[in-house]
């Protein structure tokens, strides 16, 4: 199947990404964990909204997949529909168990992987990428790269500012880092801020105030979108009477529950405030005596089971409660089902009351436009979003919630005066509707979205690379064609043209990869002055390095994972002891690969170098070629375990690669499953494969071996259009060799 590129009026494909919480189309476990909140409402919204606008075909919401006993095996389900065209798609990433948001970083390039293997499912590439808070990021961010499609992020909640409320609080900084990992969440951040096409937040001073704190943010990348809320679930209250299970689970805890009820409704975590609100009704008698405090902290059904961080926080709650002696004046329910919270918002409005978010800072404030919605005046942090939504909405009053006594008396305030009370109330519904609608929040993003895509191909015909539209064409692509460059892709030009011929008639339909020792820029630099295609594929230095493409965009998972047990400067110092080797030039020299010249009288054998490295404790993969040539690399690197990797990574079967050699540093990509190519002038280090199923020895040398070796398995489509076996093969003999991992070029 060759790939279609998408026209500018085709109905959109567009990919949210939002690894971490639970999520589910229905019945939100909201509060169950600090990483299952607002977020989590946020993008199951965006999605449904989404998927009704009549510009948008398809909307699939990536997230992890969950198998775990003491979570619902909803979160199990690879796949689940959500509407006609929406739906969540569950991908494995790191163990199998639930896990918080800080300890998922180390696995997020499995989930880079999965995707791509999706993708290659669906046919068709999304138009845009759009990732949620910093880990999504990272994966959106690779894919981004990975297959020239453009990434919209939103933060929902930065790293920077976040980090400097809790330290302005008195939180240690060793601490936050082992808690928060904001190290490596703020590096993300960074890159993103520099490589997003979009940056969608809620408000304005999210970009200047936030973002600001980051490295030359670039305005022109920054769209304030606001999120709506649904005005059909969250309503004023009007004649019906509350439900009475959601009245009594409340009730149950008060001494007066004609009261009006000071609300609070977050997970319980520190960022959240809950200790400060808690103070600051406790040391205001005067506010006691004026309403009741109900605090809608998550859900559990033993503090002891929950995590150490949430049940540190409820037990310190529980403790406040007995400090203060609140007992009758503050109701904790335990639990609470997501379509109760409407019903709860309308009593504190009927009882007129206020609704709190008293957390040390806040990127937007979802609960505020419920509350908005539900005619329920709010007091919210002085910082972040909550500036914007009520400078909007007017229905209530900003207050430093890092000074609980301030708190209080801001919250006794809005309570004893009731017209300014009745006039926040009306106001909230009216404006919520007014600025805060998903409809209006979709409309804006869509026209954002063709903008942006108009402007990548404006861009792309600019560089003359539009035929996919700038998107790679690896995940929909058949097959794949990797081939060494020295003395096998190039050394006859005759032969090498007619093998280019051959790669643009598969364009799309086959990848086309190098594998070579060469450094990247000198594998480029070189296919260049050759007139040779620049490839899908990049894997140079003798396979410790993999690229894709015109942009030269780096394979991170790759990196990733041949860093295991590799330890460089110790692998220079130890093989110096080694006679009869000189490093090559620096520009040989690469983060995974050390490089020698070899005299072969005065070098030990292989077997020698071996049991050195292991008596000094050290892992390297040690590769001879040409008889002169001596390359060290990671365990887990070489052009064969690159090969794999890819095929793993893009969900190729390894029997769909061809892949053609000529030296001993090729030996390991020869062997196994792929269609394998010797071209006639190949070393004499490769006579041991002859035999080996699935290794053909062409007659001709150079890229007509190739073209031989293709007719041969019948692999691809020829440059003539003819039948497969009249590719252009001529048999002339070759006596020069040159090294692969040096710049000779025959």
């Amino acid at each position: 199947m060759r790939a279609q590129p998408q026209q500018k009026n085709d109905p959109l494909y567009v990919l949210l990404i939002s690894v971490h919480g639970l999520i589910r189309g229905e019945d939100l476990e909201l509060g169950v964990d600090a990483d299952t909140g607002g977020q989590c409402t946020y993008v199951l919204d965006l999605a449904n909204a989404l998927a009704e606008h009549p510009q948008v075909g398809k909307v699939d919401l990536l997230t992890r997949l969950i198998e775990d006993p003491d979570v619902s095996d909803d979160y199990a389900q690879p796949e689940e529909k959500i509407s006609d065209k929406a739906r969540i798609i569950r991908v494995p990433c790191g163990p199998k168990r639930y896990m918080r948001k800080e300890a998922l970083w180390p696995h997020l390039d499995q989930m880079v992987d999965r995707c791509l293997h999706y993708l290659r499912q669906q046919g068709r590439l999304p138009d845009v990428i759009h990732s949620h808070y910093a880990d999504a990021g990272y994966v959106g961010r690779q894919l981004s790269m990975l297959l020239g499609i453009p990434q919209i992020h939103t933060g929902h909640s930065l790293g920077k500012p976040k980090q400097e409320r809790l330290l302005s609080s008195g939180r240690k900084a060793e601490k936050i880092e082992k808690q928060f990992n904001f190290e490596k969440r703020i590096t993300e951040e960074e890159a993103l801020v520099q490589h997003a096409s979009l940056i969608v937040t809620s408000t304005r001073q999210e970009v200047e105030l936030q973002y600001g704190m980051y490295t030359r943010p670039d305005p022109k990348r920054f769209r304030v979108i606001p999120p709506g809320t649904d005005t059909s679930k969250f309503l004023p209250p009007g004649r019906r009477p509350i439900a009475p299970h959601v009245e009594q689970s409340i009730n149950r805890f008060l001494d007066n529950p004609k009261k009006p009820m000071i609300l609070c409704i977050c997970r319980p975590e520190v960022r959240k405030n809950i200790k400060g609100l808690i103070a600051a009704y406790g040391n205001n008698p005067a506010l006691q005596r004026r309403a009741n405090l109900v605090l809608i902290a998550g859900s559990r059904e033993n503090i002891r089971d929950l995590d150490k961080s949430q049940a540190a926080v409820l037990t310190d709650l529980l403790l406040d409660i007995d400090t203060y002696d609140l007992w009758g004046k503050v109701a904790i329910p335990k639990n609470h089902a997501q379509e109760d919270v409407p019903e709860i918002y309308r009593m504190a409005a009927k009882s007129r009351g206020v609704f709190i978010n008293a957390a040390f800072t806040e990127p937007f404030g979802l609960t505020l436009l419920e509350a908005a919605a539900c005619g329920l005046p709010v007091i919210a942090p002085d910082d972040g979003g909550p500036r914007d939504i009520l400078g909007n909405c007017h229905h209530g009053l900003l207050v430093n919630t890092l000074d609980s006594n301030t708190i209080g008396e801001t919250l006794l305030s809005a309570l004893t005066d009731k017209p300014r009370w009745s006039k926040w109330s009306k106001s909230g519904v009216l404006n919520v509707k007014r600025h805060y609608t998903w409809a209006g929040h979709v409309d804006k993003y869509i026209k954002e979205v063709r903008n942006l895509l108009r402007k990548q191909r404006k861009s792309l015909r600019r560089k003359q690379i539009a035929a996919h539209n700038g998107k790679s064409q690896i995940p929909l692509a058949q097959y794949a064609f990797i081939t060494d460059i020295d003395n096998t892709l190039l050394g006859n030009r005759e032969g090498h043209e007619a093998l280019v011929a051959w790669l643009r008639a598969n364009s799309g339909y086959n990848i086309f990869g190098i594998a070579t020792g060469r450094p990247l820029e000198s594998a480029i630099e070189i296919l260049r002055k050759n007139r040779i295609p620049i490839p899908d594929v990049l894997i140079t230095s003798v396979g410790s390095e993999i690229h894709y493409g015109l942009r030269s965009i780096p394979d991170v998972g790759w990196a990733n994972h041949i860093r295991h047990l590799w330890r460089r400067d110790y692998l220079l110092e130890a093989m110096k002891k080694i006679p009869g080797i000189k490093l090559q030039s620096a520009e040989n020299q690469r983060e995974f690969k050390i490089s020698y010249i070899v005299d072969d009288k005065k070098m030990p054998s292989l077997d020698e170098i071996h049991a050195h490295l292991r008596k000094e404790h050290l892992h390297a993969q040690v590769i001879y070629s040409h008889g002169e040539f001596l390359d060290l690399l990671p365990m887990r690197a070489s052009k064969g375990h690159a090969i794999r990797y890819l095929s793993y990574k893009w969900g190729i079967p390894l029997a769909n690669f061809l892949v053609s050699g000529d030296s001993g540093n090729d030996i390991e990509m020869l062997m196994g499953d792929t269609m394998a190519v010797v071209v006639g002038n190949h070393s004499e280090e490769l006579n041991h494969l002859k035999g080996v199923n699935r290794i053909y020895f062409a007659e001709a040398s150079y890229a007509h071996g190739i073209l031989e070796g293709m007719q041969h398995y019948k692999f691809g489509m020829p440059a003539n259009g003819k039948h497969k076996e009249e590719h252009p093969i001529k048999r002339k003999p070759t006596t020069k060799k040159t090294s692969d991992n040096v710049e000779k070029v025959t």
